[in-house]
């Protein structure tokens, strides 16, 4: 259930159902607007909710116990009782309106001296003679008034009673069953919300333990479809869901039923007419808010829509902002996004009207509808003397208590439904039965154990990616006590093979036997309990290294763990830690280094005894030291295990007993390292490209050694920073193929992104997805600079804030209004008091005729500053976005999906401090200072006196407000814990389902569900006597203010409607300080996202893009150089990229860059661009540092065409017109491109020829034509420089040899920078250049190259694929 309709509902619990006697309009406004606001919310929700509500209303408590259905049964005769209680208010409110009539009808008659009280009867005076002055002549006139005087005294008088009523006596008995009725509500209060919590606190409690222990037990599978982010926040907002929808609002339900079929008992029992009159105008007001809910569903949905285009503008331009940045068409796209928040502004401002409009409609029937019951109701009273007034204000009100309570009640029934949406899935969960159950019995255990393990035939997709076959008809057999060792590119399927031995999965076809029995047929724990996995990325958790190698076996003793690690080698490094064994490794390990953590992990393996080690890439994240150390460790504990070591570096691999070499999901070759360098294979290429980079490296290393003395490598910082670039890395692949960044060694083997290796960093993206928004505090922003920014809309401000401050003043003056009727049925003389009644009717229709105007001023005058607003921070905040520098788009909490919402919602956001907020305040101040200044002027004792309470008043709104929110955050915090450790057992869910670890985590997590249980059923009490006493203390304000009143009138004169008039505006004005006070969190929030957005506003970005300073001249020639460039990724600042690059081009020459991935050649490229800057060392261009160049004036001399390019979803055309975005190009321009480009042909044949959409991101077309698009977009530029990186690598060899021809063409008279990995592109450059590990090992032309020997005549006379 969105945020506003809860607010909205705790607003209106604070004033409007407890006011007994004044029912203050806002009832139907406030549930009006309580159905507007969770319409929206439901609309914005309605696309998740499309998971069909499967469950029942009351199979939600299908976990409940008999005690929690005996405290539901008894909190629900509370709420039956509680909702009773205002109805009888009435009946109270009824005789003691009689009560103050009569006794004023008393004086009324007795003020007439000619009367007196005899015997409790008024009569004439007996001895009544006309008073007059003798000294007087007595002429005709008086003489005649004297007989009408004495004329009129004979008629006898009608029986009226006097002198019985002692009025103070009355009131003070009236005050007795206000604090009567008051103190059972308070009780019952209590009773009905504490039970009701404390039951569903009871049920979540069981609800929790069993999700999480069935997750728990799901099969690996599972949690490939099921972001474990999406686990997370189903453990915490789902399931808070489902509390909300089975506890105090149940009974809040109940209770406010209850009262809406009282009411309307009252009214039917004790005036049907009046009733029925009342009933038939309502419909008017359903139809109204039935309207309003429908069209502005209908409008917030346009406006989504219509946001959701500019939305999709923003998210494709801020997924693929390298090639925005590389053709400078940042300003394009601005305006491109801010042409779509056009239209999405205008449905706003739509919506603000039609509020606007519906609002003040509701006002003005409800107005109507007042003037019509008190006109037919008078009627009743005065001439057919069917009712007394008391009759006709219980009626009155006791329709209208239940016209209110019935809107009142039906943010409830959103609750429910919320809660039903998502109890679906969390109950499918709990009922689903895992594929694959770890926890299961069932299954042999095997007696003796040799750990012979075969593939036989087997045939494997991951379930998240059916259309991908991993492993295609695998046989091997791996025979026991030997160590073999899988080797292979990336997305061959070597660690799917390793996990398919765990039982992770079970193969689609074939099978894997330990010891000729089929895994699928033995116990899974014992199994698992087999085999030692180390990981390339080994997962600690949060806790001491004793108990993170005790993890490996259950109950294992300090000696075993002692001797485990000194056989890892991590006995002495552990030994130098200060707390020993004893030290806390930090969340994921990160407190360790790579080496320290691979250690711990082989010793985790190791204290199992397994007799299957599984060593997947163990050794590949470290550097050489570590490395050496860490493979010693290996190669102790190898011996007599059954090994399978799956490894890219040689020096792992060369001593293994069997090598076998997978392509494609296949075991292509086997034999020892000797035989297959024969072969001339997948091994052979491995192996030339590394050994040669291995040479280098060290030769360099040793200049190095010898120049300084290298400090020495970042031991500890390294650990954490390594995750993150793991994590960058591998986004970075999946996101920009503009740079094929990943240094071979650090790769997770699934360069394919294999769900392992996507796991990794979706479950590391959401475990930091949430901390990280809170890493940067930021201070709210002042509301000055907000509303600067909001200045131009001054006069649309001015106008709402009038309108507001009209509608402020409605209520109190319809206080007077009520009052004065009730003036008006003391009155003797029936021909006044008709004439009073229909004065005061026409009265309520006028005011209702100017609040229908003035509500759709304030609506529309404050929704269209708003929304001008919203649009303006928005393409501000677009705009800043596209001027930072690449670098900061690399940090994740910068990913393209983030800064879309930050554009959504901050920006919407901001209007809360602004716009319709300052309307809401303005209402609510003026109606404070209305009513008050008017209840002073006509009697300041009482309002005194009400005053004192006002604070209760408005106390126990605010105290329930506060209460929600404040039980919501400890709620949150106690939740921590608990979610601290599902967390980490669920992102790291395959290290826990390897060690056979579920139950403990599961036990653990029960364990830290009892505090928040605990605090629950405190906070049941506590909300208890809360919600209580915000429900009795308007009784208790009514039976001081009627009493108190009552002896106003008797001892000072006081008329009797004052008495009225008084209290009920000041209780109308306490409900509106209510209604303000619980707009601030909106307020606050407001800010924080404002402040936000400044952030974003005033950051200066390293490399501007929009600035004009830098240089600039005239004859650009294309002439470049790198000068010992290092660099290293900011997201990475571990990974050294380019380790000393020199190398330069003159213009009109082609360079060549070969080498294996990760060697940074794309990074130079990118450099060139000036995506990033060198860490040291420059890049010149014309002689000029790359750092002083104008960066728009560089950009525009270079064309690049990457691997993967990204087109833009429009036509064609447009796709090519981007690459000069600094002019208008005519169709001749596009066209001749295309031609050079090979395109031309392709295009005419299309239906629609230049104007065929691509689709979005080009998915409409083939690679081949993508890629040639791409080639006349860098043409129509007409750079200096050409940039291809790696620009065929993707295609077949049909389409690369048009591609390539395209290219050749392109390349005439230009400098040219290529990335290749096949040779036959390479051949004719002028300049190759060999990298390996960041610096170039050879370089010269092919024919030089080939005359070295070298690395490149290796990879030539072999034929061997670089890659």
């Amino acid at each position: 259930m969105p945020t506003g309709s809860v607010r909205l509902q705790s607003i209106k619990k604070l004033g409007h159902e407890n006011q007994s006697y004044e029912f203050s309009d806002e009832g139907p406004a406030g549930s009006y607007m309580t159905m507007s606001t969770s319409k929206e919310g439901e609309k914005a929700q309605g696309n998740e909710q499309q998971a069909a509500i499967r469950v029942g209303f009351f199979q939600l408590f299908r976990f409940a116990t008999c005690k929690d259905v005996l405290m539901m049964v008894v909190g629900s005769v509370c709420a039956v009782l509680h909702g009773s209680a205002q109805p009888l208010m009435l009946l109270v409110f009824g005789l003691l309106t009689d009560t103050f009539i009569e006794y004023d009808i008393e004086l009324n008659e007795l003020s007439d001296e000619r009367k007196e009280c005899v015997n409790n009867t008024i009569v004439w005076k007996k001895n009544y003679t006309y008073a007059h002055d003798p000294d007087t002549p007595l002429n005709q006139t008086d003489w005649g008034s004297v007989i009408n005087a004495t004329l009129e005294m004979l008629t006898p008088l009608k029986e009226r009673p006097c002198g019985v009523l002692d009025i103070e006596y009355e009131m003070t008995l009236f005050a007795f069953y206000y604090v009567g009725i008051g103190a059972a509500v308070f009780l019952l209060g209590y009773f009905q919300i504490s039970l009701w919590v404390t039951s569903a606190a009871r049920q979540i409690q069981l609800i929790r333990k069993l999700y999480f222990s069935k997750v728990m037990r799901m099969e690996i599978g599972w949690f490939d479809c099921t972001s474990v982010g999406e686990l997370n926040t189903r453990m915490s907002d789902d399931i808070n869901k489902i509390n909300d929808a089975i506890a105090d609002q149940v009974a809040i339900f109940v209770q406010r039923f209850t009262t809406f079929v009282c009411g309307f008992c009252v009214g039917f029992v004790k005036g049907w007419k009046l009733t029925l009159v009342i009933i038939a105008a309502s419909p008017l007001i359903g139809v109204g808010a039935g309207l309003m809910a429908l069209f502005v569903a209908k409008l917030t949905g346009m406006e989504l829509q219509a946001y959701a285009k500019a939305g999709a503008v923003a998210d494709e331009v801020l997924s693929s902002i390298r090639t925005v940045a590389a053709f400078g068409g940042e300003s394009k796209e601005v305006q491109r996004y801010d042409k779509n928040l056009i239209s999405a502004q205008r449905w706003g401002i739509r919506k603000g009207l039609i509020m606007g409009f519906f609002t003040g409609y509701m006002w003005l029937v409800i107005f109507l509808c007042y003037g019509l019951a008190f006109w037919y109701g008078s009627t009743l009273v005065v001439d057919a003397q069917e009712y007394t007034p008391g009759t006709l204000l219980q009626v009155f009100f006791g329709v209208l208590i239940a016209a209110m309570n019935l809107g009142q009640a039906s943010p409830c029934l959103e609750a429910f439904a919320s809660g039903r949406g998502a109890a679906t899935i969390i109950f499918e969960t709990i009922d689903r039965e895992p594929e694959i159950d770890c926890l299961s019995e069932a299954g042999y255990k095997l007696d003796r154990v040799k750990g012979d393990i075969e593939f036989h035939n087997v045939t494997f997709h991951y379930p998240s990616r059916p259309e991908v076959k991993i492993l295609d008809q695998l046989s091997v057999a791996v025979k026991s006590g030997e160590t073999t060792a899988f080797v292979g590119p990336s997305g061959a399927g070597k660690s799917t093979a390793i996990q398919l031995i765990q039982r992770f999965y079970d193969p689609k076809e074939g099978m894997v036997t330990l010891d000729g029995h089929d895994v699928r047929g033995l116990n899974l724990q014992w199994l698992r309990s087999l085999i030692g996995i180390v990981e390339q990325e080994p997962v600690l958790f949060a806790t001491t290294i004793a108990e993170n190698i005790r993890y490996g076996r259950p109950g294992v003793s300090m000696e075993d763990i002692v001797v485990a690690a000194k056989e890892a080698n991590a006995y002495n490094f552990i030994m130098d830690l200060p707390q020993k064994f004893e030290t806390l490794v930090g969340e994921g390990g990160g407190q360790m280094s790579g080496g320290q953590k691979q250690r711990i992990a082989i010793a985790r393996a190791l204290v199992r005894n397994p007799r299957i080690l599984l060593l997947d890439m163990a050794t590949s994240a470290l550097d050489n030291e570590s490395e050496a150390i860490v493979q010693e460790a290996l190669d102790k504990v190898r011996m007599g295990r059954t090994t399978i070591s799956i490894a890219h570096r040689l020096s792992t691999i060369k001593n293994a007993d069997v090598i076998v070499g997978f392509e494609h999901g296949r075991a292509v070759e086997r034999g020892k390292h000797n035989e297959l360098l024969e072969r001339k294979g997948v091994y052979f290429t491995l192996v030339t490209l590394q050994s040669q980079g291995d040479k280098a490296l060290n030769e360099k290393a040793r200049q190095m050694a010898n120049s300084e003395e290298e400090p020495e490598r970042l031991n500890l910082t390294r650990a954490g920073s390594y995750r993150e670039s793991l994590r960058a890395s591998i986004r970075q692949r999946s996101r920009s193929q503009l740079s094929n960044l990943i240094p071979e060694s650090s790769v997770p083997i699934a360069g394919e992104l294999g769900p392992r290796a996507y796991a990794v960093s979706q479950a590391d993206k959401s475990k930091n997805a949430i901390p990280e928004d809170e890493e940067e505090p930021v201070e709210p922003a002042p509301v000055a600079r907000i509303l600067k920014y909001n200045t131009p809309e001054w006069p649309y401000m001015l106008f709402g804030s009038f309108g507001a401050a009209i509608n402020g003043g409605v209520n109190p003056v319809y206080s007077l209004l009520f009052s004065q009727i009730l003036a008006t049925f003391s009155i003797t003389d029936p021909g006044v008091q008709r004439r009073e009644i229909d004065s005061i009717c026409v009265f309520f229709v006028m005011v209702g005729v100017i609040s229908f105007f003035t509500q759709m001023l304030q609506g529309y005058a404050f929704s269209k500053s708003g929304e001008l607003l919203t649009r303006r921070l928005r393409r501000l905040g677009f705009h800043a976005m596209l001027g930072q520098e690449i670098g900061w788009f690399d940090d994740h909490r910068n990913s393209p999906g983030a800064l879309t919402t930050r554009l959504a919602t901050d920006a919407s956001q901001v209007q809360g401090a602004t716009g319709s907020q300052i309307g809401m305040i303005v209402n609510s101040l003026t109606n404070i200072g209305v009513a008050i200044i008017m209840s002073f002027y006509f009697s300041w004792k009482l309002t005194l006196l009400i005053l004192c309470f006002l604070p209760f008043i408005a106390l126990s709104g605010g105290f329930q407000a506060k209460m929600l929110t404040g039980f919501a955050k400890q709620d949150k915090q106690a939740m921590e814990s608990a979610g601290r450790i599902s967390g980490e057992a669920l992102n790291n869910i395959r290290t826990v389902a390897g060690l056979g670890k579920e139950r403990s985590f599961v036990d653990m997590y029960e364990a830290q569900l009892d505090a928040p249980y605990h605090a629950a059923l405190k906070k049941a009490n506590v909300y208890g006597a809360c919600y209580g006493f915000a429900q009795c203390v308007i009784f208790l304000t009514n039976s001081a203010s009627y009493r108190f009143g009552g002896y106003l009138v008797r001892q000072e004169g006081l008329h009797f409607s004052l008495v009225f008039r008084v209290i009920s505006a000041i209780v109308t004005s306490g409900t509106a300080l209510g209604r303000a006070s619980s707009y601030t969190p909106d307020y606050a929030k407001a800010k924080i996202s404002a402040a936000r957005f400044f952030q974003l506003l005033d950051r200066v970005p390293q490399i501007s893009v929009y600035s004009n300073k830098g240089d600039k001249w005239d004859n650009f020639q294309g002439n470049i150089e790198f000068i010992d460039c290092k660099f290293t990724y900011p997201t990475r600042p571990d990974i050294q990229v380019l380790n000393g690059l020199n190398v330069s081009v003159k213009p009109g020459q082609t360079l060549a860059f070969v080498g294996s991935s990760g060697c940074g050649k794309s990074t130079s490229v990118q450099l060139l661009e000036r995506f990033y800057d060198p860490d040291q060392g420059k890049v010149l261009i014309d002689g000029h540092d790359s750092t002083r160049v104008n960066v728009p004036f560089l950009r525009s001399k270079i064309g690049i065409v990457s691997q993967e390019p990204i087109l833009f979803d429009c036509s064609i055309a447009e796709n090519i017109k981007y690459g000069d975005n600094s002019r208008d190009i005519g169709m001749n321009e596009v066209i001749s491109a295309a031609k050079k480009a090979q395109l031309h042909d392709f295009v005419m044949s299309l239906p629609e020829k230049y104007d065929t959409n691509v689709g979005s991101q080009g998915s409409q077309l083939s690679r081949g034509q993508k890629q040639r698009i791409a080639i006349a977009r860098a043409i129509i530029r007409d750079p200096k420089i050409l940039l291809l990186d790696e620009a065929t690598s993707a295609l077949d060899t049909e389409s690369e040899k048009t591609v390539q021809e395209a290219l050749d063409k392109a390349r005439e008279g230009r400098t040219c920078i290529v990335i290749a990995h096949r040779l036959s592109t390479i051949q004719n450059s002028d300049i190759i250049a060999v990298m390996s590990r960041g610096f170039v090992i050879e370089k010269g032309s092919h024919n030089q190259l080939m005359a070295l020997n070298g690395a490149y005549y290796k990879l030539v006379t072999t034929g061997a694929p670089i890659s």
